[in-house]
């Protein structure tokens, strides 16, 4: 057995790094363990707007705070791809590693969701985005197509107007799911154009960099061409559950089903932010999961 610890938190986005805070000022040995930036998928996004005491904040800004608190209290931040957790608590990183811990947090988080349309797995990259923040620069004077309804959809083409000449948006129904602040935002946008009532059916290339996407009316099947050099879907997300399938955690949609303590049903094994079964997904909620994650594991170990 490798190293030993108190806590292992995977994920470093609001729910890892909240628990992280409170794990580590609690004065638990922890290890928190992320493959991508800190920050998760607020390093994706242009604006927070709803998060407590702050009117206004880049998501890369917030996510900078957080992790510069998470680790102020002697927690170790690793860059490290956790490949499995067991219900001993043992934690098996890819390099074959494998960490021993009282309790882990799993704060994985989730992944967009693809169209799985013909053309885009091969021209992500290359003209298929899932992240305005990101890439929008990329696309100064350009078209571009951003395919959903709700917040992030209507949020990242608020973004987009910054720098492309148009933004059109695709629903699959005649009205958005998104909050009415931000639809009136678009709506008066003149940068922004919308076409309701259509799917993507597939996302078109030339020499492999995207040229425009197939849309298709859900009522006449009628289709349309729409010309375009960059497409950004956001159509949903999938949780990022797979380094707990072993242990009959997981609902029929891959979310960790956990207990008012964020706990799971094997002891000492917690999930926290949009990985778990919930309702709302947001920063917020998020950081609550954490904190009440990492307290319960804190008062568990200390009972020992």
């Amino acid at each position: 057995m490798g190293r030993q610890v108190d806590l292992v938190i995977v994920g470093a986005g609001p729910a890892g790094l909240a628990a992280c805070i409170y794990g580590s000022r609690a004065g638990l040995n922890t290890i928190l363990f992320d493959n991508g930036a800190p920050g998760g998928k607020l390093v994706k996004t242009h604006k927070i707007s709803n998060y407590p005491g702050v009117l206004d904040v880049a998501g890369t800004d917030l996510a900078m705070s957080m992790f510069e608190q998470a680790t102020s209290f002697g927690a170790s931040y690793e860059y490290g791809n956790v490949v499995n957790v067991d219900a001993n608590k043992n934690v098996t990183l890819d390099t074959g590693e494998v960490i021993s811990s009282k309790a882990v947090i799993v704060a994985t988080g989730t992944k967009e969701r693809l169209l799985n349309i013909p053309g885009e797995k091969e021209t992500i990259g290359r003209g298929v985005s899932f992240c305005a923040v990101c890439d929008g620069a990329f696309y100064r004077g350009k078209d571009v197509v951003v395919i959903g309804g709700g917040n992030s959809a209507l949020e990242e083409s608020l973004y987009l107007t910054r720098f492309v000449n148009s933004v059109t948006i695709v629903i699959r129904r005649d009205v958005f799911r998104a909050e009415k602040n931000i639809q009136e935002q678009v709506v008066n946008n003149e940068k922004i154009r919308i076409i309701t009532k259509h799917v993507p059916k597939e996302v078109l290339n030339e020499n492999g960099i995207v040229s425009g996407i197939l849309l298709e009316n859900v009522d006449t099947k009628e289709t349309q061409v729409i010309f375009c050099q960059g497409i950004f879907p956001y159509v949903g997300q999938d949780p990022m559950s797979e380094i707990l399938e072993k242990l009959d955690v997981l609902d029929e949609k891959g979310y960790v089903i956990v207990d008012s303590n964020c706990e799971t049903k094997v002891s000492g094994i917690y999930a926290a932010g949009d990985v778990c079964q919930k309702e709302l997904r947001q920063v917020v909620t998020a950081t609550n999961d954490g904190a009440i994650a990492a307290q319960h594991a804190f008062h568990k170990i200390t009972n020992m």
